[in-house]
């Protein structure tokens, strides 16, 4: 399996040591700049082989041309096609092996493009074929229309608005949260409350608490878009997470390599461009595919809330094979999944019941078992 960090931007260490890899930060043994690692009992490379992809060149430390540093969404999954033709080539021992595509977070614009990539590459004799199986995503953002507008109406599910307060923006913005009309007065007074409502929330985990400063905005003569739009670390949902500790910052190591002497998980600062404004096309034209899917949601995450996902899986039209039904680890409830079909395309959706936008980090053993039992074609 092919993992993309989501971003764009983010370090490919995300995945591997916060979220899936077989490697954990052991923070409580660790002591000045050098870290200590503990083995991951619940590491996806259990039950695969897995290359851990940072899909943008944020992370390029030198370049003699501007060009060098310059990436965008249908670029980034080109090149990504590409990283996956060479690096088979080069290790022909796992060509026969089923390939999966997985990702999380801002991957859900590119990783359906990389699929279609693939596919397409196949059915033109590209060589070599590859042997794609499917694709996995994890709270993706796939369209904004449905992700973002979502997220008021999550908040109101999840009684972090009132009643009034989402009856009335509802009434005044006409579900339309994102791109206000600037003279409809009434519905960005609605979003003011909302946005004070939950400005202090932690958008990736509603239950867990925010770090950084919690100083109120001085003033609420503009709802602040960035809580509920498009703008900045929204549209870069991975950035909101905590960064990995003081060892990335031992200025020895870093000098030494000439790197800069702040480290974090997502680097914002180079130029990227979102010239993907919609995964769901790509979705679309996959459904005629011989491919499965999985996508899951953390249900506590109100970056890429599980409404928004809910709603583009419906507009895919396909049938429903089986019901909204529980699905259990060691007995308990582990999330809510159903089943989706068309031709010879099967999507699987699946909750992850108390998990943020990060759901591996924070339900690591659920999601192992989750996904070992899709790799292995057997119901969640």
């Amino acid at each position: 399996m092919l993992w993309l960090t989501g971003g764009p931007g983010c370090s490919s260490l995300s995945g591997l040591i916060y979220e899936i890899g077989p490697l954990n930060f052991n923070y409580k043994n660790s002591s000045g700049n050098r870290p200590t690692f503990l083995l991951n009992p619940y590491s996806w490379t259990k039950v695969a082989n897995i290359s851990f992809w940072t899909n943008c060149r944020r992370w390029i430390l030198y370049s003699t041309t501007q060009e060098g540093y310059y990436s965008a969404d249908l670029r980034s999954a080109a090149e990504t096609y590409q990283f996956c033709v060479r690096w088979l080539v080069g290790h022909p021992q796992f060509m026969s092996n089923p390939l999966y595509i997985g990702g999380d977070s801002y991957s859900g614009m590119t990783l359906p493009i990389i699929v279609t990539e693939i596919v397409n590459g196949n059915e033109v004799g590209h060589l070599p074929p590859l042997n794609i199986k499917g694709y996995l995503l994890g709270n993706p953002l796939t369209d904004v229309l449905y992700d973002l507008n979502s997220r008021v109406v999550f908040a109101h599910r999840k009684a972090l608005i009132s009643n009034e307060i989402y009856e009335s923006a509802k009434n005044n913005c006409k579900g339309e949260y994102m791109h206000v009309d600037p003279e409809n007065v009434d519905c960005g007074v609605d979003l003011q409350s909302v946005v004070k409502c939950i400005e202090k929330i932690f958008n990736a985990h509603i239950l867990e608490p925010k770090c950084g400063t919690l100083n109120p905005t001085p003033n609420f003569l503009k709802w602040d878009r960035r809580i509920l739009g498009d703008g900045g670390s929204e549209i870069n949902p991975l950035a909101l997470l905590e960064s990995p500790g003081p060892w990335c910052r031992n200025y020895d190591y870093l000098y030494c390599y000439g790197t800069k002497t702040e480290w974090i998980r997502c680097n914002e600062s180079s130029s990227y461009a979102h010239d993907v404004i919609k995964s769901t096309d790509y979705h679309q034209n996959l459904t005629e595919k011989k491919l499965r899917a999985l996508i899951y949601s953390g249900d506590h995450d109100m970056v890429v809330p599980y409404i928004g996902t809910m709603a583009w899986i419906e507009t895919l039209n396909l049938s429903l094979s089986t019901d909204w039904e529980a699905w259990f680890v060691d007995g308990q409830v582990a999330g809510y999944t159903q089943q989706y079909e068309h031709d010879n395309y099967e999507l699987t959706y699946a909750t992850v019941k108390g998990a943020g936008h990060t759901a591996p980090e924070y339900k690591p053993k659920e999601t192992l078992a989750m996904i070992y039992r899709w790799f292995a074609h057997y119901p969640l």
